[in-house]
């Protein structure tokens, strides 16, 4: 018998993948079932199980996946020179992340952020999901607290604010875009670079006398 190459198995692994993610954006994760997967990814039964058991299987590989990906876009956009400051940063992240996912042609612009408000929500039932999020929180925050000494050093930043309360603010930032876009759609990451540039530029304006 030929022996599959690791190419070939990476790519069936993607397709079982893409296929999911798509089938749970479009119906959630309970009211999806294997069988539905099985059909969206046009593969049968014997082929899928061979990489993933069950569904939890499946969903926990595509939050990982995710996790991994929002990291690896950080990481990258954190290690620019001269850095850039937090609203340039968080917009290129979400942008990056959304290009990803566009890699797939029938993924649709609000697809990354319901999947991955889906997935907040199944860590609320779900320990490994759970851990698996804690995990990727830690990571990012200590990202954003080493930024803020690096924001601090260049004199870009006050120190009379602890580094983490920072870190907390500019996540929740991101996660509520993603929250934003995921209920109502028509937002792109533009929108919140705009609004963060604003908010950082009101120490240096003048306030104005109400009439």
């Amino acid at each position: 018998m030929a022996r599959v190459s690791q190419a070939h198995l990476d790519a069936r692994r993607r397709q079982i993948l893409d296929g999911a993610t798509r089938c749970f954006t479009r119906n959630g994760f309970h009211a999806t079932s294997m069988q539905d997967v099985l059909k969206e990814a046009d593969l049968s039964a014997g082929a899928v199980y061979r990489y993933f058991r069950s569904k939890e299987e499946l969903i926990a590989a595509i939050a990982e996946e995710t996790f991994t990906s929002i990291r690896g876009a950080f990481e990258t956009a954190a290690q620019q020179s001269p850095l850039p400051t937090p609203d340039l940063l968080l917009a290129e992240v979400l942008g990056t992340i959304l290009e990803t996912r566009a890699g797939d042609p029938a993924a649709g612009p609000r697809d990354f952020p319901r999947l991955m408000l889906q997935v907040w929500t199944e860590t609320l039932r779900n320990e490994e999901l759970a851990a698996l999020l804690r995990r990727g929180y830690e990571e990012i925050s200590g990202l954003w607290v080493g930024l803020v000494a690096a924001y601090r050093e260049a004199g870009m930043l006050p120190a009379d604010v602890p580094a983490e309360h920072v870190a907390r603010t500019l996540i929740a930032s991101a996660q509520g875009y993603v929250a934003q876009q995921a209920l109502f759609g028509g937002v792109d990451p533009g929108m919140l670079r705009d609004g963060l540039r604003g908010l950082m530029s009101m120490g240096g304006a003048e306030p104005t006398t109400p009439r």
